[in-house]
């Protein structure tokens, strides 16, 4: 049994508007929220929370679509998309984002233009596939040496290399 949304995508799993729901999914093809979630969602397609739907977990998923609440943390290989009447508290790790105006969100965006397996390489994997001309060195977790810089000079110093500008000149 599925049901088709208004741009005719199949909506194979629904936790409905008056539902409260706890537990881990696991699916393919898309999850409509319109009630109360609460565990974790893993799917290679599509969640939807809509407008009246709540959830406090962690999402897997190809692309997540927010209109309600969500708390908890969100994992996407293609993108997350904020509705206007949506507010997000937690974690978005995406490579692309799209909100729309009036959205509340609040915790950690890494939207980064890469896909989440990108994302969880280590410093060194990452530093072999820069060019070489871009790779240093030194560790990359090693801070950069300071600048030099030359002292700072004094008031005082400024008015005698003035007072020596002046007597020099006659």
């Amino acid at each position: 049994m599925g049901y088709t949304t208004e741009d005719d995508a199949f909506v194979n799993s629904i936790v409905g508007e008056g539902t409260h729901f706890k537990g881990h999914l696991e699916l393919a093809g898309l999850l409509r929220i319109d009630g109360d979630f609460s565990g974790s969602i893993k799917t290679a397609g599509k969640v939807l929370i809509g407008k009246n739907g709540r959830a406090d977990c962690t999402v897997e998923a190809a692309t997540v679509v927010v209109g309600g609440a969500v708390r908890g943390t969100i994992y996407c290989s293609e993108k997350v998309i904020v509705l206007s009447s949506a507010v997000i508290l937690g974690n978005v790790y995406a490579p692309r984002m799209v909100a729309e105006e009036g959205v509340i969100l609040d915790g950690t965006f890494m939207i980064r233009g890469e896909s989440i397996d990108s994302v969880a390489e280590t410093p060194e994997e990452k530093i072999k596939k820069r060019p070489l001309w871009f790779r240093s060195g030194r560790n990359e977790e090693e801070p950069a040496p300071p600048p030099e810089r030359r002292p700072a000079r004094s008031a005082a110093s400024r008015e005698d290399a003035g007072e020596y500008h002046r007597s020099s000149e006659g």
